[in-house]
């Protein structure tokens, strides 16, 4: 793999996820406890044996260039070896943020044409995954192909939201529908590619189009230069509230394929919340945990089942946590009851308060799209008061406090959003 870059896309907005990524890219947004998103590209990449990875930064990229800091949890610091973080080229031209995957590509040319390579890889940072990609390169050279995109079956009813290909017997991709209304085929893209570098140099300064998935992929299909690899592992795009929140209970869902301490998956252990510098878990006479995923620092006195604990939780007695995606620092008081909730960093859910139960089928009101499938959402420093009732499909803001919760009355029916005053 030493003939080989990649670049790891790691701009996008990723708006479905609603208020967990409010202040931080969607790459950043913590997964399984204790790992983040984009984690799954970057230790693909170390143990696929890449040597120079280019990570492109765009919508508010702190969280996320603080937790890649200089790459060494991932082993890219060295003479040989590196991460560069490659934020949009402000200022040159009339345009600064990057329009499309290709567009973001072309403006960081560059890093490919001062690079000696045979293979430029593009991979997403917003998906969880277990590849090798050494097996898909080899794939591409022994095709001939100009270009590989990586392809898996999905399901006819998602089919929409994927780029779809329909494939010949020896592997090229003989047409192409990007998220087509009705799909002639279920073999989705999953926004991993190989190209050959000069091919991808000359596609990117040849023309101006700003997308692979509509523009560039289409084209090397019409030249006859595009081939599928068929992935068979686990993959899922963690891109809305719901597929996230089933991404996790996959963590403890028997025979999921999810496993990231099997597949050597690594964090970075060192950045601001000091991971490795947590106490062990402290777990009470009381306390009852089934089947959950509970990380460092975690305090348990109460229930937990079915459900992931980033580090330094704390469930006090009489609580009860089911089902529900916990990150880092929240506190659930006494006898609190939370079901298929997910919560962001540093939540206070007070005594004997109520989240996440009630009717599911009835959607949020402010975010229908986003919110539909009986999960609740708590932003990060969230205060729910003590005895407050929320219901399900809710959203409650970060940094909500006592004060906005007064024209409520501690009460959030199912479907309602909480939001700051304004």
């Amino acid at each position: 793999m030493r003939d080989t870059l990649a670049f790891i896309l790691a701009g996008g907005i990723g708006s479905r996820l609603n208020i967990l990524v409010k202040k931080r890219a969607k790459p950043a947004v913590p997964f399984g406890g204790i790992y983040r998103i984009i984690d799954f590209a970057l230790s693909n990449a170390m143990n696929s044996g890449l040597l120079k990875v280019a990570v492109l930064t765009q919508y508010k990229p702190l969280s996320l260039m603080s937790h890649i800091g200089t790459g060494h949890a991932w082993d890219f610091i060295g003479r040989t070896r590196c991460v560069k973080i490659l934020p949009p080229r402000t200022g040159e031209k009339d345009s600064d943020w990057y329009k499309g995957t290709a567009d973001a590509v072309r403006q960081n040319l560059d890093f490919i044409t001062n690079r000696a390579s045979k293979e430029v890889l593009i991979l997403s940072g917003d998906h969880v995954y277990h590849m090798d990609y050494r097996a898909m390169v080899e794939s591409h050279r022994k095709s001939g192909a100009k270009v590989t995109v990586a392809m898996m079956p999905v399901p006819w009813e998602e089919t929409s939201q994927f780029g779809i290909g329909i494939v010949d017997s020896s592997g090229r991709v003989v047409d192409w529908e990007e998220k087509p209304e009705k799909a002639r085929s279920n073999l989705a893209s999953l926004g991993i590619y190989v190209f050959d570098t000069e091919y991808l140099v000359q596609a990117l300064t040849s023309t101006k189009e700003e997308d692979f998935g509509y523009n560039i992929l289409p084209r090397a299909m019409k030249d006859g230069e595009l081939y599928s690899y068929t992935f068979t592992g686990y993959w899922r795009d963690v891109g809305t509230v719901k597929a996230f929140w089933d991404a996790n209970m996959d963590m403890v869902r028997p025979n999921s394929g999810l496993d990231p301490e099997g597949w050597g998956i690594t964090t970075n252990w060192e950045e601001e919340e000091r991971l490795g510098d947590r106490p062990p878990t402290m777990l009470a006479s009381e306390a009852q945990v089934e089947n959950s995923v509970i990380s460092p620092g975690c305090t348990i006195r109460g229930v937990v089942r079915d459900s992931i604990l980033s580090p330094g939780v704390v469930v006090e007695s009489g609580a009860v946590v089911e089902k529900s995606v916990i990150m880092h620092d929240t506190r659930i008081g006494q006898g609190a009851i939370l079901k298929r909730v997910v919560s962001d960093k540093e939540v206070y859910f007070g005594k004997e308060s109520s989240v996440g139960d009630g009717d599911i089928h009835v959607a949020n009101h402010l975010y229908p799209k986003h919110l539909s499938s009986g999960i609740t959402l708590v932003g990060k420093g969230a205060h729910i008061p003590d005895g407050a009732i929320v219901g399900t499909n809710c959203i409650v803001f970060p940094g909500i406090q006592e004060a906005e919760w007064q024209k409520y009355g501690k009460r959030l029916n199912d479907g309602e959003t909480l939001k700051d005053l304004e």
